[in-house]
């Protein structure tokens, strides 16, 4: 049939079926608070879950194992709780699951025993998932008809005693996959081939001093699908570990953009990482970087909630699908070009003759029990013009000054005020010497602590102490103390991170 009266059928047939599309998206609009896109979750409604469900009790990166296997047994009412077996020192490695749906995800975190920030976000994903009756709801529903997840929030719980990456027979983990020479390397392994997960998540911290290439951007979160052959093969499996980071790149750039970066894809043959993906599991190494002026990463702590959460759903509604593996090579590298300070055109005098130089400092977390001081230290020395710190500072028309030692030995830091501290450095003293320094090491002050008889460098050289002074037209302007710089006009000591 052919004329004007089928034009007019196939009109309204049209019509019928815009109607029809219409009102399918008002009552999946209806019954989802709010609409998650085939793009994934929103970066709000991720904040809100987050400050609804973080976990009171974590406030620190050194988590203890005791705090964790604690968290870990309160939640045997919606988890499934499994002691998986002991560490070398005779911990306990636990195994939280959630959700009985057909895909398996295992997450495992802190393998090595000081990066922790993926663990803290962890327990706030238990939290999340134990909530009930919230705007929250869908997300929940959907995450438990669809997948089945599977926790290890700490791996390596004898490094994380003593914040070390290492287990206590000094043995990386994370290159363990094939010898399996430590009971936390078997352990993992088991779990995977008992599993048979189809994705997996590898959550890590990296080095601070990572970067966004060209960019003097922290890399604040860093990726990768690892390869699973030397040739950096890319099959269905490792495309889908791609796809996932993809939805991961599109969250970090509505959040925070340009602090996302993505590592070499050489095939490492002993990583867990690698081979996981090789084994046919779809892996996600998510890799936690630093953010200014947050020490104790609870910033970086909330995107990775943020992350794992909506990746998750992701995979749970299998919208990850939906996007490119091309995509997945145009996150930048990232690059290990950032430094804590950068002073730039110093001036150093050597042998009568004035040189103009830059100095980078870097600043190493030194333990104390529980706690850590910092130890700076000159990183380098030269032309730094590639390098990026996260404080810099035009150093132009000053020149090095090194500092005096104060002839006084004092029996304990604590004879030595803040602000007797702060006069000193005014006065040109940057160093003390102190009685039982084994005693007195864990301190605040503004000064350099040394022994009775220690001395310390009168020239800047690479690799040594970050302590000295920076002096403009016969006045001493600004002391580099253990790298963090002090502006000696304040009336009290603030550093200048």
């Amino acid at each position: 049939m052919t004329g004007p009266f089928m034009l007019l059928k196939l009109k309204v047939c049209r019509f019928w079926g815009i109607v029809a599309l219409i009102i399918s998206s008002l009552i999946n609009f209806a019954c989802s608070s709010p609409s998650p896109s085939f793009k994934g979750l929103e970066p709000e409604f991720l904040i809100d879950a987050y400050e609804k469900y973080q976990e009171p009790d974590i406030t620190k990166r050194r988590i203890k194992p005791s705090l964790v296997k604690k968290l870990i047994q309160k939640r045997k009412e919606v988890f499934k709780m499994e002691e998986l077996g002991k560490s070398v020192g005779n911990r306990s490695i636990y195994q939280l699951s959630y959700g009985e749906g057909p895909t398996k995800v295992l997450l495992w975190s802190q393998m090595h025993g000081d990066e922790s920030t993926a663990t803290m976000a962890l327990f706030d994903l238990f939290n999340f998932l134990e909530g009930s009756g919230d705007e929250f709801l869908v997300i929940r529903k959907s995450l438990k008809e669809n997948l089945q997840l599977h926790f290890i929030p700490m791996l390596n719980p004898d490094g994380a005693a003593v914040f070390q990456r290492r287990n206590i027979l000094g043995i990386d983990l994370n290159r363990d996959a094939l010898r399996l020479a430590s009971p936390e390397a078997m352990i993992l392994k088991k779990a995977r081939d008992e599993l048979e997960p189809d994705f997996g998540f590898n959550l890590h911290d990296q080095s601070n001093y990572y970067n966004v290439k060209g960019t003097a951007n922290p890399a604040t979160i860093s990726v990768l699908a690892p390869a699973f052959n030397a040739e950096k093969g890319v099959n269905e499996i490792r495309a889908n570990a791609m796809k996932v980071i993809v939805g991961i790149k599109r969250l970090m750039q509505e959040t925070l953009p340009d602090h996302l970066g993505k590592y070499d894809d050489t095939f490492e043959p002993r990583a867990f990482g690698d081979n996981f993906q090789k084994w046919g599991t779809s892996t996600i190494l998510i890799e936690s970087g630093a953010y200014p002026n947050d020490p104790e990463k609870q910033h970086v702590r909330q995107l990775n909630f943020m992350i794992l959460l909506n990746a998750l759903y992701e995979i749970a509604q299998g919208t990850y699908k939906n996007y490119a593996v091309e995509n997945y090579f145009r996150i930048p590298d990232n690059e290990e070009q950032l430094l804590d300070l950068l002073i730039k055109n110093l001036t150093v005098h050597r042998e009568g003759h004035g040189y103009q130089v830059d100095l980078g400092i870097k600043r190493e977390e030194i333990s104390f029990g529980d706690d850590f001081l910092f130890s700076g230290t000159l990183e380098d020395i030269g032309d730094l013009s590639v390098f990026y710190g996260y404080k810099e500072m035009d150093a132009s028309g000053m020149k090095w000054v090194s500092g005096k030692i104060h002839n006084k030995i004092f029996n304990s830091t604590r004879e030595i005020s803040q602000v007797t501290a702060l006069e000193l450095l005014k006065d040109g003293y940057l160093a003390v010497r102190v009685k039982n320094i084994s005693e007195n090491q864990n301190h605040s002050l503004p000064l350099r602590i040394l022994k009775e008889n220690e001395n310390f460098p009168q020239f800047p050289t690479k690799d040594g102490p970050a302590h000295f002074f920076l002096e403009k037209d016969g006045e001493l302007c600004f002391a580099v103390v253990n790298g963090f710089l002090i502006d000696l006009k304040q009336s009290e000591v603030k550093k200048i991170k």
